[in-house]
């Protein structure tokens, strides 16, 4: 028998349709679908804690790998140890393939932790939130409503903020279950009042009980605070009162005044590929010469998770470049709750569902 004609090793088998599977599973997530998990309430109640979902590549176009050199089927370190997955010794520049669409206002869009400088831009953690400013848009929240172009913005059907509930007696779990407030979703002070998030619709089924007393929304007053971005102290910007802020896109050109230095010399510092970028005297220096206006290279995207008091986002920490977008949340494969046991864990209902 010759050596071309002759019978591979079961173990050789094994081998080559292993390599198989790791190379097509790669394409597939890095071509057309990668799968998603929700790890925090930040996106609560339009998707739980637990729910598992496909992210598209193709809406918005399969982004280049710009960190090539990298173990299969990881993002950040090999498995279950904490060695990197990666080297950074070969940079490609940001090339995205032609998609479906482009990053539409309200799409819930999956991205890579911005401000997470320690990592390339594509092995930054994965985030998901609601792109609820796109280029162009001004971005104002008044009293915790969001506003864009002067225009009250489309709210999530279930939407959820934050609010300080007084009852007559304890409550129990159980009691806040029936109402579709779960585990992860309440908070009980040390003098028995309770700090719960809630749609509107759950907050009017809860004022109608006989046991709660009093219901208040969490609202942050004017007033400043030193987390929220860009200078949230300077500004006199909390997370409910804020604004207005534009949103750059490829090709604005502003000028550098000392409000406009406040505002977006973060954002060009970190995401213009620019090398030496300092403020002075609220004056911006680009390679050692002062910038009297600036004209932006790429798109940028604001985001908010529909869990408004329940999560970090571009009011903590600003745009969202478009080389750090991954794609766009498609549809729930399976979902999970961690407070059920074994087939009441399921949510069947969230199986296959939509994301809006």
């Amino acid at each position: 028998m010759s050596k071309s004609t002759k019978k591979k090793s079961v173990a050789r088998e094994w081998g080559d349709a292993l390599i198989f599977a790791v190379v097509a599973a790669s394409l597939i997530r890095w071509l057309l679908l990668e799968p998603f998990t929700i790890p925090t309430a930040s996106m609560e109640k339009s998707l739980l804690v637990g729910d598992f979902l496909f992210v598209s590549k193709m809406h918005y176009g399969t982004r280049f790998p710009m960190t090539p050199l990298q173990v299969p089927l990881t993002h950040q370190k090999v498995w279950g140890t904490e060695i990197p997955s990666y080297s950074d010794a070969i940079q490609i520049p940001y090339f995205r393939f032609p998609g479906f669409s482009d990053v539409e206002r309200n799409d819930v869009v999956v991205f890579n932790y911005p401000v997470e400088f320690q990592y390339p831009t594509d092995l930054k953690t994965n985030y998901i939130k609601r792109a609820v400013g796109v280029p162009g848009d001004v971005i104002k929240i008044n009293e915790g409503n969001l506003i864009v172009n002067d225009q009250p913005a489309m709210q999530p059907e279930e939407m959820q903020y934050s609010y300080d509930v007084k009852t007559n007696r304890p409550l129990n779990v159980d009691f806040l279950k029936e109402y579709g407030i779960n585990q992860d979703s309440f908070y009980v002070f040390t003098d028995g009042s309770y700090m719960v998030s809630a749609t509107d619709q759950i907050i009017e089924r809860l004022k109608s009980s006989p046991v709660v007393t009093s219901v208040t929304k969490r609202i942050e007053k004017n007033g400043g605070k030193s987390e929220i971005f860009p200078d949230g102290m300077t500004l006199g910007w909390t997370r409910d009162n804020y604004g207005p802020l534009k949103v750059p896109g490829e090709g604005w050109t502003i000028e550098m005044t000392n409000e406009n230095v406040m505002k977006y010399s973060f954002t060009i510092e970190k995401y213009e590929g620019l090398d030496d970028v300092q403020v002075k005297e609220g004056q911006l220096f680009i390679d050692g010469q002062k910038v009297d206006s600036y004209t932006f290279k790429q798109n940028y995207y604001f985001m908010m998770g529909d869990n408004r008091h329940d999560s970090l986002d571009s009011r903590y920490w600003g745009f969202v470049p478009e080389d750090h977008i991954v794609g766009k949340a498609w549809f729930l494969w399976l979902s999970l709750d961690k407070y059920e046991s074994m087939f009441s864990k399921i949510r069947w209902s969230r199986i296959f569902r939509g994301i809006n």
